[in-house]
């Protein structure tokens, strides 16, 4: 692991330096960071330093790693592939400046699969070291999990967000597709790519939330019910018992708390969903990687080559095929859903599985992705293996902040993990 020196001198390096401590004393195992700040030249540039940011900071020194296909300064972003150069980054991304305006420091650079496709890269589960933390934003994820850092960035084109969050027990949160700026980002589907973030509670996700997407108005949720869909999306696949048991928990705790519970027969739309999400992707992804493997093909894996060929050979005029059925599925999915306050549906089939040499299945994820609705993973259970799972409440566009609020305020009744 190389270091890098933090070119920001307006910050509190005391729980960054903590953060750091975590991570030389965790990171051998669970391998979640690919870069990380030099401790001493964290302590040079930040020691006196710390109150210019002023006590309004939101997100003050909090330490929070970043996936690696999103650029921080004096750190290089290598996209989890050979294929990439490892100059060091002169600007931010556009979402970490503004973290860094709210006083929050970027510690390192987390593992990706490669440019966040299937490729696994070398993180491995902090509940269970052979299994899986979920891809592509493992590293984020696994870093939350360890408790090395407070938050973490990912990115979600399929279930990249989402599945690791659950696999890995922690908050997981993808916001309304193009609300949060992808400038500085490696942005290989046009239309899916969104970033999003992981926290250990749903209160550090709306502090985050405030920064990246300021000014969003929730609806008032407090003294009443809400109104929550189930989507049990049985036609996607099917769940382990204890994936099961956290949905019905979590339905039983909305309902012992005033929820009304409704249950759209959406089935019909799903398989369809995922097969637009694939071609789309798969169309996108391929245009964007084409320079890449033009150049340097052998330093691309046979994954990701075999991916662009395949998705080349899907014409324009199938690909704007997909986007109307999409547009018009969108449109049908909006009115049908159009008085609930969120929906409730599965995160995972089920536990982290066994083994690095997958990421685990997205299949419940990947619709929402094509829809661009917000999706939150809260952590609620264990399996047998004492493995994390937990549920994915979805909202319809532009509602992040009231589902938000509605997690805030219910969250720790479905949460049984210490129960």
């Amino acid at each position: 692991m190389s270091n890098a020196s933090n070119p920001d001198n307006r910050i509190d390096p005391r729980r960054a330096r903590q953060a750091l401590q975590a991570i030389a004393a965790r990171d051998g195992e669970i391998q979640a960071f690919v870069w990380h700040v030099d401790p001493a030249s964290l302590a040079r540039d930040g020691d006196g330093h710390g109150d210019r940011a002023g006590n309004g900071g939101v997100l003050r020194g909090m330490p929070f790693g970043v996936k690696d296909i999103i650029d921080v300064a004096g750190m290089p972003t290598r996209c989890g592939a050979q294929a990439m150069e490892g100059d060091l980054k002169v600007f931010d991304a556009a979402c970490v400046a503004q973290l860094r305006d709210a006083g929050a420091v970027p510690v390192g650079k987390t593992v990706t699969a490669e440019f966040a496709s299937t490729v696994p890269g070398a993180t491995r589960n902090p509940h269970r070291p052979a299994h899986t933390p979920g891809g592509s934003s493992s590293g984020s994820a696994a870093a939350v999990g360890a408790g090395m850092v407070d938050m973490a960035l990912g990115t979600q084109t399929g279930g990249s967000v989402i599945r690791p969050a659950a696999f890995c027990g922690v908050v997981g949160y993808k916001p309304t597709f193009g609300r949060v700026h992808r400038a500085g980002m490696q942005v290989l589907c046009e239309s899916l790519d969104t970033i999003g973030w992981f926290t250990r509670t749903v209160a550090e996700t709306i502090a985050v939330a405030s920064v990246l997407m300021p000014g969003a108005q929730p609806a008032a949720v407090a003294g009443r019910g809400p109104r929550v869909a189930l989507l049990g999306c049985e036609t996607l696949g099917r769940l382990s018992p204890a994936a099961q048991a956290a949905l019905h928990d979590c339905i039983s705790g909305l309902e012992a708390h005033g929820a009304t519970i409704v249950r759209p027969d959406l089935d019909a739309d799903m398989r369809v969903l995922l097969d637009v999400h694939a071609k789309v992707m798969r169309y996108e992804m391929a245009r964007g990687m084409l320079p890449i493997v033009r150049t340097r093909a052998q330093r691309v894996s046979e994954t990701m080559r075999e991916a662009v060929r395949a998705g080349l050979a899907i014409d324009h005029d199938t690909y704007v095929g997909q986007q109307h059925l999409r547009a018009r599925l969108a449109s049908r999915w909006l009115a049908e859903l159009a008085d609930v306050d969120f929906i409730v549906a599965p995160s995972a089939p089920g536990e982290a599985p066994a083994g690095l040499a997958s990421t685990g299945s997205s299949v419940f994820n990947r619709i929402w992705s094509l829809l661009g609705w917000p999706c939150l993973h809260l952590p609620t259970a264990a399996g047998e293996l004492g493995l994390p799972v937990g549920v994915q409440w979805i909202g319809r566009p532009d509602t992040d902040a009231a589902l938000l609020q509605w997690a805030a305020a219910l969250h720790r009744h479905v949460d049984t993990r210490g129960a």
